[in-house]
């Protein structure tokens, strides 16, 4: 299937997080972590998010980690998707209250998406009913069991119409970078990869199984600062010009060209936040030949030039203060 490189901006999409006690903070994280970075790289609001427990009662985590709500599952209008996060206890919290909110719930999202536990609970208030569904591992023979209308999955994330499960925490991880790459683009992820596993393999967490690509964009993350060819690069991979541009045009939506200059730039643009170095300095350590050829590029880009996005700063924190709903 064909990716996308860039998506045009629109309403920023809605999730609720349903937590129930003894949820995995990896998980959680891994979920939310992606949402906030995707958010920072785009200076925009892509994604909005809420969270819930049953009652509106804090929730704790398997360590112990207590976690303060935004409001009751009740309180939830319309979102686009619904997170259900359960991890140990599932059978404790299988009960007829939950399972009569989980199918309202189900009413006013357009997708809902069980993590680890939770299809278990999804399961048992009939939302996965003739569906195929995957859940952590350990619990998947008892499941099978147990209900016989659900077509069990050993996979990291399934996907039947309006319902995804996911297997654990880092599948978790997994299924936020396609999430994020289909409201995003595959631009988006790339940069949110980049501050995820920056300066180590991304391969854990590569938009595609294309090795290919992969090994093509391991070759520009590690040349920012003195940019190789193209052809040099699929050389080095022992690949033709146009072979390289067919695939990363299948797997990311763009040329690698296109692709390494974004790279190049989303650097520069890390660097302006991050750093108090000179625009000389980060031109140089991003491949270009001079300021002004980087400030051309940076206007083309963001719209405005290095010293402009210097003094507007990083972005803070976004998606947290406004409820997903609408």
């Amino acid at each position: 299937m064909m990716q996308e490189w860039t998506k045009p901006r629109g309403a920023a999409t809605s999730i609720a997080f349903l937590l129930f006690d003894r949820f995995s903070n990896l998980c959680l994280a891994n979920c939310l972590e992606p949402l906030r970075a995707a958010n920072s790289v785009s200076r925009a609001d892509l994604f909005e998010w809420r969270i819930t427990t049953l009652a509106g009662d804090p929730a704790n985590s398997s360590s112990g980690m207590q976690v303060l709500p935004h409001g009751a599952l009740g309180d939830l209008k319309r979102c686009d998707y619904l997170f259900i996060l359960a991890s140990y206890d599932h059978i404790r919290h299988d009960t007829s209250l939950a399972r009569k909110a989980l199918r309202g719930a189900a009413k006013r999202a357009q997708r809902i998406v069980g993590m680890d536990a939770a299809p278990w609970l999804m399961a048992s208030a009939g939302l996965l009913s003739g569906r195929r569904a995957t859940l952590h591992w350990d619990l998947q023979d008892a499941f099978a069991e147990r209900f016989l209308d659900v077509e069990v999955e050993r996979a990291r994330v399934t996907r039947d119409g309006p319902v995804i499960t996911c297997a654990g925490a880092m599948s978790a991880l997994d299924l936020m970078m396609e999430l994020i790459a289909h409201h995003g683009g595959m631009a988006t992820r790339l940069d949110v990869e980049d501050q995820f596993m920056h300066g180590s393999d991304t391969s854990a967490i590569a938009p595609q199984s294309d090795a290919l690509v992969q090994g093509a964009l391991a070759q520009m993350r590690a040349h920012v600062e003195r940019p190789l060819p193209i052809e040099r690069i699929a050389a080095l991979l022992n690949s033709q010009p146009r072979t390289l541009d067919r695939h990363f045009r299948r797997a990311l939506g763009a040329p690698p060209g296109t692709v390494y200059r974004h790279l190049r730039l989303s650097e520069a643009r890390k660097l302006l936040d991050s750093t108090a170095l000179p625009v000389g300095e980060i031109a140089v350590r991003c491949g270009y030949e001079s300021p002004a050829a980087m400030a051309r590029a940076m206007r083309q880009r963001y719209g405005a030039a290095p010293s402009a996005l210097r003094t507007e700063g990083p972005p803070g924190q976004r998606g947290t203060s406004a409820p997903p709903t609408r």
